[in-house]
């Protein structure tokens, strides 16, 4: 026998090869073993459903802007200044 399992494409866990549901999700070929369902659990977008834009936003949202970089470490440099004079 060369391949003794597979891999769940619902949750990642080895599937022994004749079982009818995996072991650890419970994922059957109606539920998780079907074409419809190659990238469901991986975290993988089906690439007929991709969008760039989207992808893109999700990606950059969070991430401060070059000049908000900027406005906070002139904030910062001016704490720092402005602690050393009441330091003095």
């Amino acid at each position: 026998m060369a391949n003794d399992s597979f891999v769940c494409p619902n949750c990642g866990a080895d599937v022994p090869a004749r079982a009818r549901v995996c072991p650890e999700c419970g994922a059957d070929e109606k539920t998780g073993w079907s074409d419809d369902t190659i990238y469901d659990g991986t975290g993988i977008e089906d690439p007929a459903d991709f969008s760039y834009a989207d992808w893109k936003h999700r990606e950059v949202a969070g991430h401060p802007t070059r000049r908000q970089v900027v406005v906070g470490a002139v904030v910062l440099v001016m704490l720092a200044l402005l602690v050393l004079l009441l330091v003095r």
